[in-house]
């Protein structure tokens, strides 16, 4: 089984997801770019608020791919303490990559949410949601960084993992709703037909019809 495309995926899990549907505790965060299309389909027909949650990786200075650490939307920051003992890292150098993703950070911010408030996360249910898992890193920093906002759950949404990587996030999140395991795995993109990088334009276009859809179901 593949999915053909982000949509399909979107409207796979949602069907999975169907229990939150309707809830007012609950909101959908779409991880940019390629989780916001499945995120999109996802609130769409759970009639759920729909958001972003934008992380960004801390890389090891000169070893940018080890991630020491990560930061994301709301103005989180968290280490992995064991890595910057291990290395050495300092905090002046750990304060200017942090500059410089937060830069970046607040780029994708603006960018995508404009001038929409951050949501609010504590005591809610929040259902995060990319196109797939493979290392799961990404998945990994967004996890520990929504913690610090103390939802009352939190659930993950992905169309596809590495098996692997679906267990550990089983033991981390209350719940995980993945559709595909496959094994061997390989990559993301394999499972889908139609597997185009998402554009920020179009995160930008379904954020607005999403907020557009809410505002039209606030007003009766």
């Amino acid at each position: 089984m593949r999915f053909k495309d982000r949509t399909q995926a979107g409207q796979f899990l949602a069907k999975e997801l169907a229990a939150y549907a309707n809830r007012p505790d609950t909101l959908v965060l779409g991880i940019p770019r390629g989780g916001v299309p499945v995120a999109f389909e996802i609130a769409k027909t759970l009639n759920t608020p729909l958001d972003i949650f934008v992380v960004r990786k801390l890389g090891v200075p000169d070893q940018r791919e080890l991630a020491m650490g990560a930061i994301a939307s709301g103005g989180v920051r968290v280490l992995n303490e064991d890595i910057v003992r291990s290395l050495h890292i300092s905090e002046v150098e750990i304060d200017q990559v942090t500059e410089k993703e937060q830069q970046e950070l607040e780029r994708r911010e603006h960018l995508y949410r404009g001038d929409r408030p951050f949501p609010q996360l504590h005591e809610q249910t929040v259902i995060l949601v990319d196109d797939g898992l493979a290392t799961g890193a990404t998945m990994r920093a967004s996890v520990v960084a929504l913690q610090k906002y103390k939802p009352a759950k939190t659930v993950i949404a992905v169309p596809v993992s590495a098996l692997e990587t679906r267990d550990e996030f089983a033991a981390k999140v209350d719940e995980i709703i993945c559709g595909l395991t496959p094994s061997p795995f390989y990559s993301v993109g394999l499972w889908y037909e139609d597997f185009p990088q998402t554009t920020d334009e179009e995160v930008r276009n379904l954020l607005d019809r999403a907020a557009n859809r809410e505002l039209l179901m606030a007003n009766g």
